[in-house]
């Protein structure tokens, strides 16, 4: 039995679907600035974007069940949540709305120019947001410092349980691979959830431990391992200069600075073809269901560029998770115990 269909996950007092819809590559070209984490002029986006084309496939996730909208001041340094901002217009009441903070973005240049937690920058960013948004209320809030010291992070989460109290996001979250980092959140009535790296490649164990023993829900980005496990890209794809996967920072395992596909993945993803692509699903919707097997309030948030990919992602629903036999041939095969 398909245990997705109509299945409801509960973020707050808010209630979203399996699914929601990742934003970063709808940002357009964006670049790190003299003061960031990466040499000045990485690109950090996913290359150009056009924005009537993100606004249709923000609308046609959403006629396919989408709920939760997830993105961050950082991405596009504020354009993506302008595009939002137009694309839900009159549709604000169908919408989980969940971005992230702390980066300082100089939206003229294109640049995120360093990293930011004080109150009044929190309280500054989130006005920011709203206003870009068009909308009076954040549902999530997301500190995007993945490495924040915990005690510098317990100031972060004091300062949104106050913005909380006021009105103005309904609940927050920390987007971090640590479990540290992730637990330390526990004790705040606002904290709901943990979102993370996950994907076939990239099991974590340990932060769904965090999740589940906290009754977060986990929102898993880069469930596609940045598109790798579509099966679209080869060792001899050449992608953009402005995409951060041809040029992008050391923990970008999946593709090469040439552009191309790391061979080291497309071998793996080769060796666990036939099992994703079970029963009829596509190497995408396989992945997706990866990901449903791993937990029973794991939402994965899959990126979308046009139509057709919000279709495909949200198709992966009628289908449900692989089965416990399905997921344990991936290990046997990746050499997982």
């Amino acid at each position: 039995m398909n245990t997705l269909k109509n299945k409801q996950i509960g973020i707050g007092n808010s209630m979203v679907g399996t699914m929601g819809i990742g934003t970063w590559a709808l940002g357009g070209p964006f670049f790190s600035g003299e003061k960031w984490v990466l040499p000045k002029g990485t690109p950090i986006g996913y290359g150009n974007a056009e924005d009537s084309v993100s606004i249709r496939a923000i609308h046609c996730a959403m006629e396919c069940g989408a709920k939760l909208i997830d993105t961050a001041d950082a991405y596009g340094a504020g354009h993506c949540e302008r595009v939002i901002g137009r694309a839900i217009k009159g549709r604000r009441d169908r919408v989980f709305l969940a971005t992230k903070f702390g980066n300082v973005i100089d939206e003229d240049r294109k640049e995120l120019i360093g990293q930011q937690w004080s109150e009044r920058f929190i309280r500054d960013a989130c006005e920011a947001s709203l206003r870009r948004l068009q909308t009076d209320v954040i549902d999530l809030y997301q500190l995007h410092i993945s490495d924040l010291e915990i005690d510098a992070a317990q100031g972060v989460a004091e300062v949104l349980e106050l913005l909380r109290e006021e009105g103005k996001i309904r609940s927050f979250g920390w987007s971090t691979d640590d479990p540290d980092r992730a637990g330390s959140w526990s004790g705040y009535g606002g904290a709901t959830v943990a979102q993370f790296n996950m994907n076939v490649f990239q099991p974590a164990p340990e932060m769904l431990e965090i999740c589940r023993e906290n009754r977060f829900a986990a929102l898993i980005r880069l469930p596609l391992a940045m598109g790798l496990l579509s099966g679209k890209y080869t060792p001899e794809s050449r992608l953009p200069e402005n995409d951060i996967r041809s040029a992008g920072p050391d923990w970008q395992r999946y593709f090469l600075k040439s552009g191309g596909a790391n061979r080291t993945w497309t071998d793996r993803l080769e060796s666990i073809r036939e099992i994703l692509r079970s029963d009829g699903r596509t190497l995408v919707q396989g992945a997706l269901a990866w990901i449903w097997a791993q937990g029973d309030r794991v939402i994965p948030i899959p990126g979308i560029r046009n139509e057709e990919q919000a279709r495909e992602n949200l198709g992966a629903i009628e289908f449900g998770p692989l089965s416990a036999d399905q997921v344990a041939a991936i290990d046997t095969i990746l050499e997982r115990s």
